[in-house]
């Protein structure tokens, strides 16, 4: 299988994602599926994907499987249908020996499977899972300009045919969902969506790591910051060489939660 190590740059700079994950549910649900999928039908097919997690949070960076494992169902109380979901995505073995040599330091290597933050999107994203995917860890604990510059470390790879797939929430307070999905989401909510939409659209990266003291009502949309932060890592990857920058999908889920998730090109 094709699992990149140093090869030459491509015609064509891959992007890099963040997506919104939302619910584990968007798995079995074509319709919210459906704007995924036009997105992996845009992007093309990457040499590989390396994803990061709102749901692995570990320091230091940690690679998970180099090799197909089976999927991590990282939740309770779902339909069993969920539960039996397969993603059997090549292992990128040398993929991880890259991101070592990108950190300049030896990476902890551990067994882990993909937790549903990247399988339920990739599912749509890359549905015949014909593509390496290796997930690493968010080293969430280093905070919020540790993680940007990680990002800015890994941006080479984006001339090596990998799709950096960083996997959070702009909104994500679990506390004020409306799971009967009848309300208009909160203003609060809408406000930081928007901020944040707005930040990414003019590249301005200092505001954006300023996020606690710029950002409308950031407490309210993260009470736990762990949905937010692999959108900084994102970012950090983007900051390396100019961008422009798109949102895929947008839209909310269970009144609160935003849809919202980042190309940057």
């Amino acid at each position: 299988m094709n699992q990149p190590a140093n090869p030459a740059s491509p015609t064509r700079r891959t992007p890099i994602a963040f997506v919104g994950h939302g619910a584990p549910l968007i798995a079995l649900d074509a319709e919210k599926g459906a704007p995924l999928r036009a997105w992996g039908e845009a992007l093309g097919r990457p040499r590989a994907v390396l994803a990061l997690s709102a749901h692995w949070e570990r320091a230091p960076l940690t690679s998970g499987a180099t090799e197909t494992r089976p999927l991590v169902y990282d939740f309770g109380g779902f339909p069993r249908a969920l539960y039996e979901v397969q993603y059997p995505a090549p292992g990128a073995p040398r993929l991880a020996d890259r991101v070592e040599g990108l950190l300049g330091v030896p990476m902890p290597r551990s067994a882990r499977g993909l937790d549903h933050g990247v399988w339920t999107p990739l599912v749509h994203l890359f549905p015949d899972a014909s593509v390496p995917v290796l997930q690493v860890s968010l080293p969430s604990s280093d905070g919020a300009r540790a993680l940007f510059a990680l990002g800015q470390r890994l941006a080479p790879l984006r001339d090596e045919g990998v799709l950096l797939l960083c996997s959070g929430n702009v909104t994500h307070n679990l506390g004020a969902v409306d799971f009967a999905g009848t309300s208009a989401p909160p203003r609060w909510a809408q406000d930081f969506d928007e901020w944040t939409r707005d930040t990414l659209a003019r590249s301005d990266w200092d505001a954006l790591l300023d996020y606690e003291s710029r950002a409308p009502r950031y407490r309210a949309s993260h009470p736990t910051d762990d949905h937010w932060l692999p959108l900084l890592v994102a970012a950090g990857a983007a900051s390396v060489a100019p961008t422009t920058t798109r949102f895929p999908v947008e839209g909310w889920e269970f009144g609160s939660l935003s849809r919202r998730s980042v190309e940057f090109a």
